[in-house]
């Protein structure tokens, strides 16, 4: 082995540690991916992992998270241009775009909404939400598509239902602890004001008929989302359609659960009677249209969803 191959070769070893050491946030260690694209998840995550590192964790200024940020969107660009970056992230990333041909847009919109999460604290109205999902989540969704050579335009766009619906359900997992942790609320304010609630009610455990039809709300529009994007679940094959179908059947016991816990703060999780009842499921109706069960579930371990931006 040369050199060179011996720095892409690390390169995609360090991709795969991080994705290893951070599996409960997302399923890029999932044996249901098929091996080929074991790999290039794993880059296309260690790329997301470290900007929303940059964004979220530890204590620094806003300024010095959108400095790092700037710095990582630099690195980016040089990419696109074909310029070598000596970082081990950048170095797969190059060779699994190139085999791939990934649009760098994708990324771009990922560090877009990793700045949006330093800047923004709150959402108006649920368009609002749509756009930061788009930009935080899809391309999720998308890259994987390519990838995996099917980035139809029906199938992209039944894509980003699936994945704006699983950000949605994250963000309602996670309500209490993006206000304690973060001061930051996506549910959209517009929902919040007719109901007489504020902000400040989730940091004080406002748990009432007001908040559960808030919840209510957002669910409905979840499952919107799901029924729309659920047809791509059935259209794949093979062991990443299995996976999808999976993530839709947990996506939707998810939903229920938030719909019917004695809080508004629960943070449902899947447990093995969950998976075997979808096991089941799957089993006896391969692909078959229309049933709420056929179709989704996330293959986290743990579990909750999450996209590398959260």
């Amino acid at each position: 082995m040369g050199r060179k191959d011996a720095r892409l070769a690390a390169a995609y070893d360090h991709c795969l540690a991080v994705a290893r050491s951070h599996y409960e946030n997302f399923p890029v260690a999932s044996r249901l991916l098929p091996a080929r694209l074991r790999r290039p998840v794993a880059v296309i995550y260690a790329f997301a992992r470290r900007a929303d590192d940059f964004a979220d964790e530890g204590s620094l200024a806003a300024e010095r998270r959108l400095r790092l940020l700037d710095a990582w969107q630099s690195r980016l660009e040089a990419l696109a241009r074909g310029e070598v970056v000596d970082e081990p992230v950048f170095i797969a990333l190059a060779d699994v775009a190139r085999r791939h041909d990934l649009p760098w847009t994708l990324f771009t919109d990922l560090l877009s909404a990793f700045r949006q999460d330093v800047t923004l604290r709150r959402y108006q109205d649920f368009r609002q939400v749509l756009d930061y999902c788009r930009r935080s989540a899809n391309p999720i969704g998308r890259l994987l598509l390519h990838l995996d050579g099917q980035a139809t335009a029906d199938n992209l766009k039944r894509s980003d239902a699936l994945c704006t619906a699983l950000q949605l359900i994250n963000f309602l997992q996670d309500i209490r602890q993006d206000y304690e942790e973060n001061d930051r609320v996506y549910l959209p304010l517009a929902d919040m004001a007719p109901l007489g609630i504020v902000p400040e009610d989730i940091g004080a455990g406002r748990d009432d008929v007001a908040m559960r039809h808030l919840i209510r709300r957002q669910t409905g529009r979840i499952r919107k989302l799901l029924h729309e994007g659920a047809p791509l679940a059935r259209r794949l094959r093979g062991r990443l359609g299995l996976e999808l179908r999976l993530t839709v059947a947990g996506a939707r016991r998810i939903v229920h659960r938030l719909e019917t816990a004695e809080s508004c703060y629960a943070r449902p999780r899947l447990k093995r009677r969950d998976w075997l009842a979808m096991a089941w499921t799957l089993w006896r109706l391969p692909g078959s249209p229309g049933d709420e069960g056929e179709t989704l579930a996330a293959p986290v371990k743990g579990t909750r969803f999450s996209s590398p931006g959260r």
